[in-house]
C-alpha cells in the first residue's frame, strides 16, 4: 500500500494535538499590529481548538500522520 500524502496547506495552518483535537493559529497578528491594542494582539497570540466533527473529520483524513 502506497505513503499517504498530507495536504500541504493544512499541515501549514492546523496541528492534531496528543489527545486527537485540532488545534489552530488565529488569524490577524501577523502584521499590521501597530494599529491593534495591546489587549487584542495580547487575546491573538492564543491557540483556537475546531469543534465541528464534520470539520475534524476532514482535517485527520488529509493529515494522516499528524
Amino acid at each position: 500500500m502506497p505513503k499517504l500524502k498530507t495536504k500541504k496547506g493544512v499541515a501549514k495552518r492546523f496541528k492534531l494535538s496528543k489527545r486527537g483535537k485540532v488545534k489552530y493559529f488565529t488569524c490577524g497578528n501577523k502584521h499590521l499590529a501597530s494599529s491593534k491594542t495591546r489587549k487584542k494582539k495580547r487575546h491573538l497570540r492564543k491557540k483556537g481548538l475546531i469543534s465541528g466533527s464534520k470539520e475534524i473529520k476532514y482535517l485527520k483524513r488529509v493529515l494522516p500522520y499528524g
